[in-house]
């Protein structure tokens, strides 16, 4: 059986384990074997290394996996997008590692949905038609996505995030929870839209937008 990775193990990181328990869970009940062996998590904190979460262990830092002689899967559980995107730079050296999607047996979505790898997409979510997800993109739970919708790499949208149609989410840009996109915006890459904001209007790249309507308050380096 392949043995599946949890690289965070902070708190996103125990929800991203409730989640693959689900999976395998699900599976079972439906009589057929589990994709995954839950092997335990991947930290970096020299804190934590050796140490259990949730009844796994914290089994090392990522080198952890490079050293490795059989394959490996993973996923990456930190909501961070450019810390995120260090992680699966530093990971995609090792030739024996596998990046996995986890979709919760709960989200509803089309057939019509392209999705890159490494993806976590959280209970309750909702995903409509003709959407283009990225690699290494979470959707944290009862999310809701729609039409013709593009979702670049490394981004993460957290928890209740409304999306409509035609909307295009850049590369690396974090949605804070409870906020809402109107149909045909876009999120410029990098940028951060705070909690229960509403964008309507184009959001630049690269700053901090909150507010009804959103609106950049600061621009990052």
């Amino acid at each position: 059986m392949k043995k599946l990775y949890i690289v965070g193990s902070g708190g996103f990181g125990r929800e991203v384990l409730w989640l693959a328990k689900r999976i395998c869970d699900d599976e079972k009940k439906k009589g057929n074997i589990p994709p995954w062996e839950i092997a335990g998590f991947i930290d970096d904190s020299k804190s934590l290394s050796k140490s259990r979460q949730d009844g796994y262990p914290v089994l090392g830092g990522c080198d952890y996996l490079g050293n490795l002689t059989e394959e490996a899967y993973a996923v990456i559980a930190i909501g961070t997008a450019k810390v995120k995107q260090n992680v699966v730079e530093k990971l995609s050296a090792y030739s024996n590692l596998h990046f996995v999607n986890l979709i919760d047996p709960s989200v509803i979505m089309s057939d019509r949905i392209q999705i890159g790898e490494g993806c976590i997409l959280c209970a309750g979510t909702i995903l409509t038609v003709d959407i283009t997800i990225g690699n290494h993109v979470i959707m944290n739970l009862d999310c809701t996505v729609g039409h013709d919708s593009v979702i670049e790499n490394y981004v993460t949208i957290y928890p209740g995030a409304n999306i409509s149609g035609n909307v295009r989410i850049g590369e690396g840009a974090e949605l804070g929870t409870g906020m809402q996109i109107i149909q045909g915006k876009k999120v410029g890459k990098r940028s951060i839209v705070g909690a229960g904001a509403i964008v309507v209007h184009d959001i630049p790249e690269k700053c901090t937008a909150v507010g009804i309507p959103a609106k950049p308050v600061k621009y990052l380096g």
